[in-house]
């Protein structure tokens, strides 16, 4: 049985997905299409508010990123890595969690959405960010 952590980090990836993907929509129109399709809002409340946390910082993570990605830039990065990299950051960022777990917990997304061969590259970014900013 997955973790509610867990479950929220993959509903806000869904939600950071389809936003990027139609673009000039906000978080909340997003929102709404998916939750006619998946259901309950008070199952994706945890995940919108991590999903509206990194909207609104992405400049700010896609820098991270950008550093922290050697020799790759951001647009060629596949959009599933590209968010679940956001992800991570933001929360190593509010520092809810031990960096050590938000790593681990992007793998995992990694592993589940995209598939092995990209773990490396995530977590060699996100690695790199939490040395960075002295977390690890």
């Amino acid at each position: 049985m997955l973790r509610p952590e867990s479950k929220n980090r993959a509903r806000a990836l869904q939600l950071l997905y389809a936003w990027e993907l139609q673009e000039g929509a906000s978080l909340a129109e997003v929102t709404e299409r998916l939750l006619e399709v998946h259901g309950d809002r008070r199952d994706w409340t945890e995940a919108e508010a991590l999903a509206r946390a990194v909207t609104t910082q992405t400049a700010a993570l896609d820098a991270d990123i950008a550093e922290a990605a050697e020799h790759w830039r951001l647009p060629r990065m596949g959009v599933i890595e590209r968010n679940i990299l956001r992800i991570a950051i933001q929360e190593m960022g509010d520092r809810l969690a031990p960096p050590k777990v938000v790593i681990t917990e992007a793998l995992r997304l990694t592993r589940w959405f995209t598939g092995e061969q990209a773990v490396p590259f995530v977590n060699g970014v996100l690695d790199a960010v939490a040395r960075r900013r002295g977390l690890l």
